[in-house]
């Protein structure tokens, strides 16, 4: 299970760049043939262009499980046609908060979601993504729940201000193991230098050695 430094578009901060699930990646648009190489042998992933409200920000809008792709009521309409013309199985939900990668985080096993979502919110988004097993709630007061930890079916990367109540119930939650940790040289919003799914990590390439270390206990990684 490999583990290897990226950045895009010069940026370290790819977590805001890529959603990806266990069988596919989605990449802005204009990266180069090199991230893309990259991120599919790393992720063991098909990999595909995608934008979002004329935005590279796919990591931040979307949502990717191995089933189908969540996202907001803002993507245009052709952005919507792309993805669905290289087969995968899009859903649009409509949401106040569209930033949907900052709201939800999941594995295969379970998902949590922000508080910042209402009930009604939550229960389409459930409904839609079919997790039987979710909960609302925040993390080390954070509301911006997605950008707070990378969740895989292997490990859990989290923010280090969670509390060790909180880091227990996450492993308990998302039945893995899991660990405090920071990227790109002391950033504790965990999402945006990590990527990672059950078969390889990419971090931003301001990630120091001991960093890495961490999150490769973490993730199960080596």
């Amino acid at each position: 299970m490999p583990l290897e430094r990226l950045r895009i578009f010069g940026n370290p901060n790819i977590g805001i760049y890529i959603c990806t699930s266990n069988k596919y990646a989605l990449v802005p648009k204009g990266v180069t043939s090199q991230v893309k190489e990259k991120v599919s042998n790393v992720l063991s992933v098909e990999v595909f262009e995608a934008q979002i409200a004329r935005t590279p920000l796919l990591g931040v809008f979307t949502v990717c499980t191995d089933r189908l792709v969540l996202v907001p009521s803002i993507i245009r309409d052709d952005e919507l046609n792309e993805l669905r013309e290289v087969g995968l199985d899009v859903r649009v939900i409509d949401v106040k908060h569209t930033a949907l990668g900052n709201v939800i985080l999941h594995n295969s096993k379970a998902m949590m979601l922000s508080e910042e979502l209402s009930d009604n919110e939550v229960k389409e988004i459930v409904n839609t993504l079919g997790f039987s097993k979710y909960m609302k709630r925040k993390l080390a007061n954070m509301t911006a729940i997605g950008s707070a930890a990378v969740i895989t079916d292997r490990g859990a990367v989290v923010h280090p201000d969670v509390s060790d109540e909180e880091l227990n119930l996450i492993s308990k939650f998302f039945e893995v193991n899991a660990d405090i940790a920071t990227v790109n040289f002391g950033v504790a919003f965990i999402k945006t230098g990590l990527v990672a799914n059950n078969y390889g990590a990419l971090v931003g390439e301001r990630t120091t050695g001991p960093e890495i270390m961490r999150i490769m206990k973490a993730l199960g990684i080596g």
